[in-house]
This record gives structure tokens, sequence and C-alpha cells, in this order.
């Protein structure tokens, strides 16, 4: 298990590149815990897995995992990850979202490079950061997640400058790593997934963070059922933001950016 302070040289590659990939984070144990409760929350929930925030073609998501298993909110409250985040966003922040994505096997399915829900540094500094939580290998030929190592400087989203962003990007660097790594990455950088063109499955989770003063993606306070808040240690009320009148006002006045206030 990865229990050590961020190094100067991580910090520096997050400051420069736009992320940083941490080695055999998870133990082995956590490994298979996440794959076997990912799995099987697939299997619950079926075709219409995800559905309640976000469908993709040819892929397998599901929404709202923060309510799924007590394995999904051990992770997002990790000290090592939060330190990581924290040297990313420079303010308070909390939990946005967290959602688990499957591109299925043999698709040629591609997202287009993206800047997390469209999101710019602005005169304080970055507002979102995304960990991603490898539970298979990220290999060329299986999806992995590809970014443009700097973009996060560039004050632009692909959207605004590139006559297709679905195209490869002369720069773009692939995210390949071992299943059990953590890649931690500022994302304001321009990323996306890329076709799982393998026969086997490239599981992961994504735990989205943000600035305080942005909406969550996923009202967690609306969202969790009552059994899940009171399990809740204060440290995961605070980062879920379930008790601050603030995060309400905020998440429900942006209702383009919150999935789930039906």
């Amino acid at each position: 298990m990865y229990n050590h302070p961020m190094t100067a040289e991580q910090q520096s590659q997050l400051d420069e590149s736009g992320y940083v990939v941490l080695s055999d984070f998870m133990p082995p144990s956590l490994l298979e815990e996440l794959r076997a409760a990912m799995d099987a929350q697939l299997a619950r929930e079926g075709e219409r897995a995800g559905a309640e925030f976000k469908l993709e073609p040819n892929t397998q998501r599901l929404a709202n995992v923060v309510d799924k298993g007590e394995v999904f909110r051990r992770v997002i409250a990790m000290p090592e990850i939060l330190e990581f985040i924290a040297a990313v966003i420079p303010e308070r922040f909390k939990l946005s979202s967290l959602n688990a994505r499957s591109p299925h096997p043999q698709s040629d399915y591609v997202q287009p490079l993206h800047c997390d829900s469209g999101a710019l540094p602005d005169a304080r500094g970055n507002c979102v950061c995304n960990v991603i939580w490898l539970l298979d290998d990220f290999t060329e030929e299986n999806g992995a997640t590809r970014i443009v190592p700097g973009s996060h400087r560039w004050g632009q989203t692909p959207q605004q400058v590139l006559a297709d962003p679905l195209a490869p990007h002369p720069r773009e660097q692939l995210l390949l790593a071992k299943a059990g790594s953590v890649a931690v990455v500022n994302t304001h950088a321009w990323h996306g997934g890329t076709a799982n063109r393998s026969g086997g499955l490239r599981r992961c989770l994504h735990a989205f963070y943000v600035r305080w003063d942005f909406p969550q993606q996923q009202f967690q306070r609306k969202l969790l059922s009552e059994e899940t808040k009171a399990q809740l240690t204060p440290t995961l009320r605070e980062l879920l933001a379930i008790d601050d009148e603030e995060n309400a006002r905020i998440t429900l006045a942006d209702p383009g950016r919150s999935g789930f206030l039906k």
C-alpha cells in the first residue's frame, strides 16, 4: 500500500504535466474488493446501469457509487489521496461525484478530449481534480485515458479551439499503468477515454473533486440513503458536504451541472 507523503518530484509532475500516476497504490485485497463490488453492482443494475446520470455508447457505467458500498466510501477519503487533491485545488474542496466506467471490449468508441465540467482555472486557481482508480491494466489496446500534458495551463477547452476533439492530438499521451495504480489528474487538462479494442475489461473508478464554490455533479445530501448517511464518519460528512447549507445553495442553483436533482 502506498503510504508515504507526496514527493517533490510528484508535485512537479502534477504542476507541469497535469497528472501523476501512483503505481501499486492498492494492495491486492483492496483491488479485488473494488472489482467485486463494481461487478456485483453492474450485474444488479443491468442495462440501465448509470442511466440516472449518464449513458455512453459501448460503455458500462455506474453512478452515485458513494451509496453503493462501504469500500467505495473508504477510498475517496484516504489521507494519501486527499493530499494530492489539495496539491491541485488550492482551497477547500469536496467530492463532486463518484462514478465507475468500463468501455466495452472490441469497441471503437472514443471520448472527445474535454475538461471536466468544461471548467477552466480562474483567478483563484484550479477548481477540478479527478482520481482514477485502475481496476484493470491500462494499455494501448484497451482504452487507456489519453491526456495532453500541460494543457491545464492553456486557458482554453478543446471544444473552443479544436476542429475535432475526437481526433488524436499530436501531444497526447496515454495513461499506461498496471491494475492497482491510481492516477491523480488535474482535469483542466485535456483528456478522454480511448477505444477498448482488446477482448478484455478496462474497469476504473472516477472520483471527481471540486473547489467548494462549485456545484456537486451528484448532490450527495439528496442521493445518499439514510442508512448510508448514518455510517458516514465526520471526515466523509465534510468531504461529501452533507450538512453544508452553502453547498446545497450552490448545487441547487446550478442544475445544469448537477445530475440528480429530479
